[in-house]
């Protein structure tokens, strides 16, 4: 594809919006294949990455009777329809089974099995913890803890040996860790390292053991197996900066003697390029040995340690033009990805803004969140509390402490001290400073699990949700093995109500 015509082409996705539960004219697949680089896998929790495409884009499997449903499009080439979701597990929890393949090949990504690093099989996602819009439809992405990850050692038209590929992804650039390894692409089919050149995966996070880029990280870097590499050499490359979007698009991609990382704001702009040249200057890497899996999450050989959120993804057969990724980039900038604001009635959690949570369960309606000798419990308070509990009862909205789509709450009164979970339980605790409790105060916001008001979800635990159980705050899950995890009013007891600030 010449670069005028991949200019012609993503100007037309900019104006092919037409219905709003449509998407672009031409979908990032087919600007691969106009570019003579066709799709051999298409994995999207969010969109359709065909025009034409009107099937299911991923399957979700519910708790309570694990029961499963398809979640498909509003239309062809269009949307999630993520009401189906939010019906399907309405007052249970949700987790991702299987992300289709939309690319007709059957490469469809399901629960990784064990391998060499660790065993199995690997969590899966819950379905509700990366909600998000795309074009405002409400939609959600795949979020992996440490132990999640998805696989497939069966595919068919994957890049093996020494071939051409390409692959891109659209990541949440702040949902990170320095753990192994969060990867998508070409990996190892039997689950163990197989020796360097056995991979060609796009890697992001801020891991250092085997290679890195300018500034703190996260990076976006090539898992080649035995090695992540942010250039020509092993280690460090100042030409990988640090790139952090809300949402990322991320490119790797490689042919004989010759590889690419691609970066950029998958929200606006176009695309830079980190590092364009030969094969790594370490030996085995030249030809690559590449054997056709595709993984999620995960490094090849089931590293599971790592952390991240993916909205879309692809390979292709063949080594896509930068004015084809030009073109890609453009229709993703246009598919309008945006944070979801999360809240229901009574109100949104704004970063800044103050406000008091009220329970929804019908014995409580008026007992709200509030701190009492270093612990969470809800609390009666009315218009005639007293200005102490009315101060107990109110908290400062932040962005996520450890990822921010997320929201942190500061107290009012003891400013430096936030709501966090430790033992399940729920504290105000002094912001230590530590990567522990930034993740331990930081909730990710759902629509709520019962219909109404706003379900907080753990952002380590994204299971357990913040729940009043015998007037004290937890993390709890639906069913488990203690007290406060009981099923008994669970979607009930995690709902609540954002309201004006007591204080």
């Amino acid at each position: 594809m010449s670069a005028g015509a991949a200019v012609a082409l993503a100007v037309g996705l900019l104006a092919g919006v037409s219905t709003p539960s449509r998407a672009a004219t031409s979908q990032p697949c087919d600007i691969y294949a106009a570019g003579g680089t066709p799709c051999v896998a298409a994995h999207s929790t969010t969109r359709a990455l065909y025009a034409s495409y009107n099937g299911a884009l991923y399957q979700v499997r519910r708790s309570s009777d694990n029961a499963t449903r398809d979640i498909g499009v509003l239309s062809a080439g269009g949307y999630a329809n993520a009401a189906t979701q939010d019906s399907f597990c309405s007052g249970t929890t949700c987790l991702i089974t299987i992300i289709y393949d939309q690319s007709g090949r059957g490469n469809h990504l399901t629960q990784a099995p064990g391998g060499g690093a660790a065993g199995g099989p690997d969590n899966l996602a819950n379905a509700t913890a990366a909600p998000t819009t795309i074009n405002g439809h409400k939609a959600y992405g795949v979020y992996v803890a440490p132990g999640t990850g998805y696989r497939n050692n069966h595919t068919s038209g994957i890049a093996t040996g020494d071939q051409p590929e390409g692959m891109y992804a659209v990541f949440d650039g702040t949902h990170y860790n320095g753990g192994c390894c969060f990867d998508y692409g070409n990996a190892e089919t039997s689950s163990n390292d197989t020796g360097n050149g056995h991979m060609e995966a796009i890697y992001f996070g801020n891991i250092k053991v085997w290679g890195y880029g300018s500034g703190n990280g996260p990076w976006v870097m090539a898992d080649l197996e035995n090695g992540l590499f942010s250039g020509v050499n092993a280690g460090y490359n100042a030409n990988d900066p640090t790139v952090n979007y809300r949402y990322l698009t991320a490119i790797v991609k490689g042919e004989p003697n010759h590889w690419a990382i691609r970066g950029g704001n998958a929200q606006s702009g176009s695309l830079s390029t980190f590092y364009n040249g030969v094969r790594p200057n370490v030996s085995g890497y030249n030809p690559m040995h590449k054997e056709g899996a595709i993984i999620l999450g995960i490094g090849g050989d089931n590293s599971k340690s790592s952390a991240g959120t993916f909205y879309e993804g692809v390979m292709t057969s063949g080594y896509p033009s930068d004015a084809t990724e030009n073109a890609v980039q453009a229709g993703v900038v246009a598919a309008g990805y945006s944070t979801s604001s999360g809240g229901g009635t009574g109100g949104t959690l704004t970063p800044g803004s103050s406000v008091s949570l009220r329970a929804t369960t019908s014995c409580c309606t008026d007992r709200y969140i509030r701190h009492q000798n270093d612990q969470a419990i809800t609390s009666v308070i009315t218009s005639s509390s007293s200005s102490l509990d009315k101060d107990d009862a109110t908290w400062i909205v932040h962005g996520g402490l450890a990822n921010s789509s997320c929201v942190s709450f500061e107290s009012k009164n003891y400013p430096g001290d936030y709501l966090r979970h430790q033992n399940y339980q729920v504290y105000r605790q002094h912001n230590d400073g530590s990567s522990l409790f930034a993740a331990d105060a930081t909730f990710c916001p759902q629509a709520g699990k019962s219909g109404q008001g706003t379900s907080l979800a753990s952002y380590n635990y994204p299971d357990r949700y913040i729940r009043h159980y015998n007037n004290t705050v937890y993390i709890a899950g639906n069913g488990g093995s203690h007290d406060f995890d009981s099923s008994t009013s669970w979607a009930d007891d995690v709902s609540w109500a954002v309201e004006q600030p007591w204080a």
